[in-house]
C-alpha cells in the first residue's frame, strides 16, 4: 500500500529530559523519524522539553516546540496548526504515557488526530503484566510462573506460594524502574514495597525467577500487510537477573542452536500479532533455558522503538526508527529501499559478516554508598559499542571505548589478585563484572567455577579463556622474537598496541612501529546490512587487521570531528548536539567530513550525518590510523567534550593540526599556576589558590589560603571528585583518596567564596573578535555544580556593573587564550565583585541551551570561526529572546534510594529540561527562586 496522502501534517512526541532507562537513544529515534516523514513532504511538528538534543534544533523538524510534555501543552500545538496524525512511538515511555493520556481525556478525537505507529490497544496488554501473562497463554507462549499483585499483602502471599529467587516487576515504569532479583526471604518486604510504590496503577508482577536463563532480544519491523522482518538478533552476556540495560549484549547471537532460533523467531511474531495491529517497531525479549532443551519462554514485548533499537539500527545499519516512520504513514516494506545498499528493499533482512558488542557505562562514582549490585532495574547512564570480525575483537573495542582508564580487557597491570575479593564480586555483579571474569580466570580458578558462579555460558568464557593463553604465550617473548603470526593474531583479536607493549615490557610507539615493519595494517570494512553481498552506498565503517580495505580516501579537503563517547554525567548529549552541527557547518565550508564516534545512541553516529563514519573507539591508536589513512586538514576537538580534548597534547606531538584553539591554549586554561597569571596581568580577580601534589603540601598551602576550600583534581569533567573541605583532617582525608584515585594528578586548591552567586557566559571569538552568546545567573549560589543548577537566561538580579565586568573579562579572557571557537567562563559574584573561577575555551555543557533559548545555531557560526571560513564579525547575530529561560536539571536518584542526595561541587543530574517564563512574577520561577534563599541561610 502506498503512502497515506491524506496525512500531511504529523506531531512527534519527544522523550524529555535525561534519566536512567530512557537517555539519548530517543534523540537518535525522534530526530531519524522527523528526517524520513520530511523527506515525504510531510509537515513536521515536535514537542519535547530537553534542549540538549538534535531533536529539538531547527534543522530536525518544521515547527519545535520546548515545551512541558503534558496535555496543556499539546493543547496549545493543536490550537496552533493543523495536526492530522501523532507518531508517538519514538519518544520512550514518556511519549507513549502522554500519548494515552491525551487519547483517555478526547484530546485527540477533539481536533481529528489519528495515532499512527501505534497500537493503545496494544500498549496496554504489554504494559498491563497480568493482561499480558494472559494473552501469552492464550496464543501458546510461555512465560514463567507469575502473579499479579496490587497490595502488599497480595504480594506477600505470592511469595510464599513460589519461594525465591523471585523477581519484581512494576506495572508501567521505565527502565525497570522499581524492579528487583529477591534472593532472600529477608530481601522481599522492601522490594515489594518499593515496586507496588514505584508503580503509577499499584500493581507488581512476581515471577518465579529463572535466573541463569540465558537472555536474548529480537528487534522486529511489520507493515500494515503483515509482512515482518526480523532485523537483529541480539543475545546477552550476562543471564537473566540483570537489566538489559545493563547488559552486556552481543549481536548477532552467538550461542544459539539455529533449531531455537527459527523457533523463537516464530514466537516473536507470533507475539506480534497477538497484542495488536500496528504498523512499527517492535522489540521482544526471551529466557532460553542454558541445557539441551533450549526451551524458550517469553519475558517483554515493547510495541515500539525501543532502548535497543538504536543499538540493532548500528549494529546492522538498517535504520529502524526511519523506516518504522514510513511504514506508520502507510508505506509496505517492499515498496521501501534499503538505505544502505540503496538497490535492494526494505523487506531484507540484515546479515553481518561481523559481531558487536556493547557494554554499558556507569557513573557509581557520582553516588558514593549506592547498591551497586546490577539486577532488574537499570542504573547505567550511557554505552559503548566495539565492532569487529570476531566476538573477541568486538570486546575489546568496546572495552577501549569505555573510557574507564583501562587499554582493553586485561594486559594493562590492573588485574586483581585476591581470590576471594574476585569470587565474591563474581557472586554479585557490579559494573566491573567484566574484569573480574578475566581476572579470576587468569589467576586459575577453573571455567567450569566461573560459570557456576555467573551462569555466563560457556562459549563466552572461552572466548575470553584464549585471550588469557595467547597473552601468556606473547609473554613469553620480546619485542624483537614475537613472531609475526603472534603480532598478527594479537591485532586480530582486538589488542591495542599498549596491551601488547604491557605483555612485551616495551613503550607503545615501539610496538607501532614493530607491527607497521611487519606490514600489519589496520583496514578498514563497511557496515553494508547483507555480508557484501550488494554493494553498499552508504560509507560507514569499522576496522580490522586484514589484507583487504574497503575505505578510499579521496583527495578533497576533509575534517575529522572527534565525539564524545560514551555518555556519563558531566558529559551527556550536549556534546553530540555539538558534534553533529560541527559536521554540519563543515559540510556547508565544503569539507568532506569524517566522524570518529563509538556510541550507538547518538545522532552522531547515524550513517548519514557525516559524510564518512568512522565506528571506532575514541582513542589514540584508532584515531591516529585514521587521520594517517585520511589525511585531514586538522580535528575538531573542542566539540566532543572531555573525551575529544584528552587527546589534543598528543595530536600536538604528533604533528597533526588542531581546528580551532591550540592544545597550548587549552592546557593553559586547565594549568591552575598559568590560568591565575593570565588573569593576574590582565586585573581580573580570582579566589586565592594553591597547587598540591600530596596531603602534607595540601594542609601548608590551606594555611595560606584559609578554608574553607575547594579541593579538586586537575583535568577533569562534570566536578569529578570535587569537595568543599572546611577543616585541615578534611582536607587531608580527600587529598589522599585523590591520589589514590588518580594517581600523579596535582590536586587544585581554591578558597572558597562563601554565599557567592554563581553565573556564567558562553562567547564565540575568532581571536581578536568576541561576541558573547549568552550570559546565564544560577539560582544556587556558588558551591553546587553548574550542571545541577537552575541556571536563568539573561540574568535576572546582577546589576549592570556587575553585568559589564562580565563582559568585560569574558573578552579579556577569550582574546588572552587566542580562543578561536567556543569558550565558556563561569564567575562567583561577592560584594559586586566579579570573580573568574574557571574558563574552558571548547563547547560547554550550556550551549545548546543557549541556541535553543534564543534559536540561533552558536556551535555552527563558531565551527567556521575554527575552520578560519568566517570572522565573528561575518555574522549577524539576532537572538530571538522570548522572556527568561531557565535550565532545570534532572536526576535519576530513584535508582539509587539510598544514597546522599545533597548537591555539591560534583555533578550528579543526568539531564535536564528547559522552560519558558514570561516574567520573574511566574509561579515556577518564584518557588525556584526560593530555594536560593534557603542555601543561603543555611
Amino acid at each position: 500500500m502506498p503512502k497515506d496522502n491524506s496525512i500531511k501534517s504529523v506531531l512527534i512526541i519527544g522523550s524529555g529530559p535525561i534519566v536512567i532507562g530512557q537517555a539519548c537513544e530517543f534523540d537518535y529515534s525522534g530526530s531519524q523519524a522527523s528526517r524520513s516523514l520530511r523527506e515525504e513532504g510531510i509537515e513536521v511538528t515536535l514537542i519535547n522539553s530537553n534542549p540538549a538534543t538534535i531533536m529539538t534544533d531547527k534543522v530536525t523538524a518544521d515547527n519545535v516546540y520546548l515545551e512541558p510534555l503534558t496535555p496543556a501543552s499539546v493543547r496549545k500545538i493543536l490550537e496552533n496548526h493543523k495536526i492530522d496524525a501523532v507518531l508517538p512511538t519514538m519518544g520512550g515511555q514518556t511519549a507513549l504515557n502522554l500519548a494515552i493520556k491525551c487519547e483517555e481525556t478526547g484530546l485527540w478525537k477533539e481536533f481529528g488526530v489519528r495515532m499512527i505507529g501505534v497500537d493503545v490497544q496494544a500498549i496496554e496488554v504489554t504494559e498491563d503484566r497480568e493482561m499480558f501473562r494472559e494473552k501469552m497463554e492464550s496464543i501458546g507462549v510461555g512465560m514463567a510462573p507469575s502473579k499479579v499483585a496490587t497490595s502488599f499483602l497480595e504480594g506477600k502471599e505470592v511469595a510464599q506460594e513460589f519461594g525465591v529467587p523471585l523477581v519484581i516487576r512494576p506495572s508501567f515504569t521505565l527502565g525497570g524502574s522499581g524492579g528487583a532479583v529477591v534472593y532472600e526471604k529477608e530481601e522481599f518486604e522492601k522490594a515489594l514495597n518499593r515496586g507496588l510504590h514505584t508503580s503509577p496503577i499499584h500493581e507488581v508482577l512476581i515471577d518465579k525467577a529463572v535466573v541463569g536463563w540465558k537472555e536474548f532480544e529480537l528487534e522486529l519491523l511489520r507493515d500494515s500487510n503483515d509482512n515482518v522482518v526480523i532485523i537483529c538478533s541480539i543475545e546477552n552476556f550476562d543471564p537473566m537477573g540483570i537489566h538489559t540495560g545493563d547488559s552486556i549484549t552481543v549481536a548477532p547471537a552467538m550461542t544459539l542452536s539455529d533449531t531455537t532460533y527459527q523457533k523463537m523467531r516464530d514466537l516473536a511474531i507470533k507475539m506480534m500479532r497477538a497484542i495488536g495491529n500496528f504498523a512499527g517497531g517492535c522489540n521482544v525479549q526471551f529466557a532460553v533455558n542454558p541445557d539441551d532443551s533450549e526451551d524458550i519462554i517469553a519475558v517483554e514485548i515493547n510495541p515500539r522503538v525501543s532502548r535497543s533499537s538504536a543499538l540493532a539500527s548500528k549494529a546492522t545499519g538498517y535504520p529502524i526508527a526511519k523506516i518504522a516512520s514510513k511504514l506508520a504513514i502507510g508505506y509496505n516494506l517492499d515498496e521501501l529501499e534499503n538505505q544502505i545498499t540503496k538497490n535492494t528493499s526494505a523487506f531484507f533482512e540484515p546479515t553481518l559478516d561481523y559481531v558487536i558488542v556493547k557494554i554499558p557505562r556507569w557513573n557509581f562514582d557520582k553516588f558514593k554508598g549506592s547498591d551497586r549490585r546490577l539486577g532488574f532495574q537499570m542504573k547505567s547512564v550511557g554505552e559503548a559499542m566495539g565492532i569487529g570480525r570476531t566476538f573477541q575483537e568486538a570486546l575489546q573495542k568496546a572495552c577501549q571505548s569505555l573510557e574507564i582508564k583501562r587499554n582493553g580487557l586485561g594486559a594493562d597491570g590492573k588485574e586483581l589478585t585476591n581470590q576471594d575479593v574476585v569470587l565474591e564480586s563474581l557472586k554479585k555483579p557490579s559494573w566491573n563484572r567484566l574484569f573480574h571474569v578475566y581476572d579470576a580466570m587468569k589467576m586459575g580458578i577453573p571455567l567450569k567455577k566461573v560459570h557456576q558462579i555467573t551462569r555466563i555460558d560457556n562459549w563466552f568464557l572461552s572466548q575470553i579463556e584464549e585471550l588469557i593463553l595467547l597473552e601468556k604465550e606473547i609473554e613469553s617473548h620480546s619485542l624483537d622474537t614475537l613472531p609475526r603470526e603472534l603480532m598478527y593474531e594479537a591485532k586480530q583479536k582486538g589488542y591495542a598496541d599498549r596491551q601488547v607493549a604491557h605483555l612485551l615490557r616495551c613503550f607503545e610507539s615501539e610496538v607501532y612501529n614493530k607491527r607497521n615493519d611487519m606490514g600489519i595494517k589496520r583496514v578498514y570494512k563497511l557496515v553494508d546490512t547483507c555480508a557484501a553481498e550488494f554493494e553498499a552506498q552508504t560509507p560507514y565503517y569499522y576496522s580490522t587487521f586484514e589484507d583487504e580495505n574497503e575505505s578510499i580516501s579521496s583527495d578533497k579537503k576533509k575534517v575529522i570531528v572527534l565525539g564524545s563517547g560514551p555518555n556519563r554525567i558531566g558529559q551527556g548529549i550536549e556534546f553530540d548536539y555539538c558534534c553533529v552541527h560541527g559536521v554540519l557547518a563543515a559540510k556547508e565550508c565544503g569539507y568532506e567530513t569524517i566522524m570518529i564516534n563509538c556510541n550507538p545512541e547518538t545522532v552522531s553516529t547515524d550513517f548519514d550525518t557525516a559524510d564518512k563514519l568512522y565506528f571506532e573507539p575514541v582513542f589514540w591508536e584508532h584515531i591516529y590510523d585514521i587521520i594517517l589513512h585520511e589525511k585531514p586538514e586538522g580535528v575538531i576537538v573542542q566539540l566532543g567534550g572531555q573525551t575529544a580534548l584528552k587527546l589534543a597534547e598528543k595530536l600536538e606531538r604528533y604533528g597533526i593540526k588542531i581546528i580551532g584553539t591550540s592544545y597550548k591554549a587549552l592546557d593553559l586554561a586547565e594549568d591552575r599556576g598559568s590560568f591565575s597569571n593570565l588573569l593576574k596581568d590582565n586585573n581580573i580577580p580570582y579566589p586565592k589558590f594553591g597547587v598540591a601534589e600530596d596531603a602534607e603540601n595540601a594542609v601548608e598551602v590551606s594555611r595560606e589560603l584559609g578554608f574553607p576550600l575547594l579541593v579538586r583534581p586537575s583535568y577533569v569533567l562534570g566536578g569529578q571528585s570535587m569537595k568543599i573541605v572546611i577543616n585541615e583532617e578534611e582536607l587531608e582525608h580527600h587529598v589522599v583518596n585523590l591520589l589514590r584515585d588518580i594517581p600523579g594528578n596535582k590536586i587544585l586548591l581554591d578558597h572558597f567564596l562563601d554565599k557567592a552567586i554563581e553565573a556564567e557566559a558562553d562567547a564565540i571569538c575568532d581571536g581578536e573578535n568576541v561576541y558573547i552568546i549568552g550570559i546565564m545567573e544560577h539560582i544556587e549560589p556558588a558551591g553546587i555544580h553548574s550542571g545541577d543548577s537552575y541556571a536563568v537566561l539573561p540574568t535576572f538580579d546582577l546589576s549592570d556593573n556587575v553585568i559589564k565586568q562580565i563582559e568585560e573579562h569574558t573578552k579579556k579572557i577569550a582574546v588572552a587564550l587566542q580562543t578561536v571557537g567556543l569558550i565558556n567562563i563561569q564567575f562567583a559574584v561577592k560584594d559586586e565583585v566579579v570573580y573568574v573561577i574557571e574558563a574552558n575555551p571548547r563547547a560547554s555543557r550550556t550551549v545548546p541551551f543557549i541556541a535553543k533559548a534564543y534559536d540561533e545555531p552558536y556551535v555552527n557560526y563558531a565551527t567556521k570561526v575554527m575552520l578560519r571560513e568566517k570572522k565573528v564579525t561575518d555574522f549577524n547575530f539576532q537572538p530571538k529572546r522570548r522572556g527568561f529561560a531557565i535550565k532545570i536539571p534532572v536526576f535519576s536518584f530513584n535508582k539509587f534510594p539510598d544514597v546522599n542526595k545533597e548537591l555539591g561541587p560534583e555533578m550528579k543530574s543526568t539531564g535536564e529540561a528547559i522552560r519558558f517564563i514570561d516574567n520573574l512574577q511566574d509561579e515556577f520561577f518564584q518557588e525556584v527562586y526560593g530555594e536560593r534563599n534557603l542555601y543561603l541561610s543555611r
